[in-house]
């Protein structure tokens, strides 16, 4: 079956009645769990897959569809208005979201959100219809030498994140490598700084870090800075209109972030958090205008919403036509394939053509969904902003604790959450910025699996980092964006 005919397959199925209302279910569901921390699209997929017992194969699987994707949007939400990032892949969303609300621009940036979700999910999906059986082969071709030089790639740029002095931009990032270490070697079973408490012996959950970094931080400058802070402008929440300068300094981010996010989305592994960061860096560093980012930037806000939402997507590549899960939530949703009686692999497009089509096609009606759902409520959800300043802080802390909670059932995790939330107000308190240690936390732990697996297959050689030529690529890249701006530094030192 050709891509034309695959297409026609697939709009055949996602456009009838029962998939349309699955379709509405999925992005509603999602998009309002992602608003609540803690309960992300792998949650909320768990939870559906008894539900989907004895349906349609195809409905249930683009119901669960449904509900990945609106969950980035819906994460983006809490991000922007109370810096508690709902969804992993949302984190670099608070980055300029936040600072925009707090100037009083909420409106703008939860619209800018939605514009630059919609750009970046129907894009990718343009793309995925047309390379999703030629981009598989892409997919396997990066092996652990290629996954470490990427890896490193995105670590190069950790200087791009630093508000102000590289140096603890670096001890930042070093902090993030050391939490990563904690609990058990996957390879040698080796207990690594638990320091005999069996809590630690899976390591930390991202959200802990995240929101006790962002969130409870965030509360405690709140709490202690109250007397200092512009309530006035917190509490507005501005026009939802862009102008066209407004616009005009969105497409070059949308455009370019969107094919960037669906690459890395591509990638087994990679997934939205991943390619929001980098899109974040990219961005930063293609700007004329560096300094605004952090600070309420457009720019800033426009390039990680896009490029999440375009990962969503990418991330059915390997799962669509290898059976390889993408990201932890694709990861789950091949569980749910296997419950329904599908075997996603090179057999889906030929075998089940209304599945391998019908979801991809589902995306399109589904991106329009989340548009629709989205701008109209953007004037309810901003009115978080209108709540008192102490119930908001509690309802901060509730949702947070909730959420941590709500993963594992642990009270250790609360402890953690604590824990950060003390250490991220800290590093604001000593201008410690606290992106490049969630950066390193993200890609620690895949840069020291894919180095261990490159040296195990080379019987401990380096020279396999050469001799693959994706991984050289990638390593004279992050050879030249170390470099760069250290040579840029030191020409206007001596103009």
């Amino acid at each position: 079956m050709g891509s034309i005919e695959g297409i026609l397959t697939g709009f055949q199925t996602a456009l009838s009645l029962e998939a349309i209302m699955f379709v509405a279910i999925g992005v509603v569901v999602g998009t309002f769990i992602g608003m609540i921390p803690g309960l992300g699209p792998i949650t909320a997929i768990a939870v559906m897959i008894p539900i989907t017992f004895g349906m349609d194969p195809a409905a249930a699987l683009i119901m669960m569809a449904g509900v990945y994707y609106g969950a980035m949007y819906g994460g983006s939400t809490s991000s922007i208005l109370l810096n508690a990032p709902g969804v992993a892949g949302t984190v670099a969303a608070a980055f300029d979201g936040y600072p925009m609300a707090q100037q009083g621009k909420a409106g703008k940036a939860l619209a800018i959100s939605a514009i630059a979700s919609f750009v970046g999910g129907t894009v990718s999906v343009i793309l995925l219809m047309l390379l999703a059986p030629a981009l598989s082969s892409v997919a396997v071709a990066f092996g652990p030498p290629a996954y470490f030089a990427l890896m490193l790639m995105g670590l190069t740029a950790i200087s791009s994140l630093s508000e102000g002095s590289t140096i603890k931009a670096l001890l930042s990032a070093v902090i993030g490598f050391m939490i990563v270490t904690i609990g058990i070697d996957a390879q040698t079973g080796t207990q690594r700084f638990t320091f005999g408490n069996i809590n630690l012996l899976e390591g930390i959950d991202f959200l802990v870090i995240a929101l006790g970094l962002f969130a409870l931080a965030e509360v405690c400058t709140l709490i202690i800075n109250r007397k200092d802070l512009n309530m006035n402008d917190a509490h507005k929440i501005g026009s939802l209109r862009l102008s066209k300068d407004d616009i005009n300094e969105m497409k070059g981010p949308m455009t370019r972030q969107s094919f960037l996010g669906f690459i890395i989305g591509v990638l087994p592994g990679a997934g939205a958090t991943i390619s929001s960061f980098i899109a974040y860096i990219s961005e930063k560093k293609l700007s004329k205008k560096p300094d605004e980012f952090g600070k309420g930037s457009i720019r800033g806000l426009a390039a990680p919403e896009t490029a999440n939402n375009a990962a969503t997507s990418g991330a059915f590549v390997p799962l669509l036509s290898l059976g390889i899960p993408g990201s932890g939530t694709t990861a789950v949703m091949l569980g749910a394939f296997i419950v329904l009686g599908v075997q996603p692999g090179p057999l889906l497009m030929t075998d089940r053509p209304e599945i391998f089509w019908g979801i991809i096609a589902s995306m399109y009606i589904g991106n329009v969904f989340l548009l629709l759902l989205n701008l109209p409520l953007i004037p309810y959800l901003a009115k978080i902003l209108l709540i008192s300043r102490p119930l908001l802080i509690s309802l901060v802390i509730m949702f947070s604790t909730v959420g941590v909670y709500a993963i594992s059932f642990n009270t250790f995790d609360l402890y953690m959450l604590l824990l950060f939330g003390i250490i991220g107000f800290l590093m604001r308190l000593f201008a410690f910025p606290a992106a490049p240690l969630i950066l390193a936390f993200i890609l620690g732990g895949m840069m020291e699996d894919s180095f261990r697996q490159s040296l195990t297959s080379s019987n401990g050689s380096l020279m396999v980092f050469v001799y693959d030529p994706i991984a050289l690529t990638l390593l004279i890249i992050a050879g030249l964006t170390f470099v760069f701006p250290i040579v840029r530094q030191l020409r206007k030192r001596r103009g």
